[in-house]
């Protein structure tokens, strides 16, 4: 029997969805799949790889953002259109998660990509730029 990566599953489940349709019949046969071949244990991140591959077939970026208060309107504004440019996507959806350990500004994550624009970090970056020119 050959072993089938969370990846592929996620690609197949992916696939079948849109010959199938996403029916409550369509669904309980995945997880009977999942069940009979041991990969309960795998769902979740069969998941997440399942969540990827549909935004990245439909354009869409998922960009966790971390800031200390929430943003206001024309921060997530001008966050967005920065990484509809950046990423070329269609659309950008912001999950924003308060963060008290931060000093100010935010830190965005896309995928592995990590944009550090925190106050922490920029004085870090300015010390260290201070300190190598003496």
């Amino acid at each position: 029997m050959a072993t089938l990566s969370n990846n592929n599953i996620a690609q197949a489940i992916y696939l079948a969805s849109k010959t199938e349709g996403r029916s409550e019949q369509f669904f309980s046969n995945v997880v009977r799949f999942l069940f009979r071949r041991r990969l309960l244990s795998k769902a979740p991140d069969i998941l997440l790889r399942l969540d990827k591959i549909i935004n990245d077939k439909e354009g869409r970026v998922v960009a966790k953002v971390s800031s200390r208060s929430n943003l206001n309107e024309k921060m997530k504004e001008e966050l967005v259109h920065a990484l509809a440019k950046r990423y070329a996507a269609k659309e950008i959806v912001l999950d924003e998660h308060l963060d008290e350990k931060l000093l100010g500004g935010f830190k965005v994550e896309v995928g592995d990509e990590v944009i550090d624009l925190t106050i922490k970090n920029r004085i870090g970056k300015l010390q260290e730029y201070l300190t190598s020119r003496v």
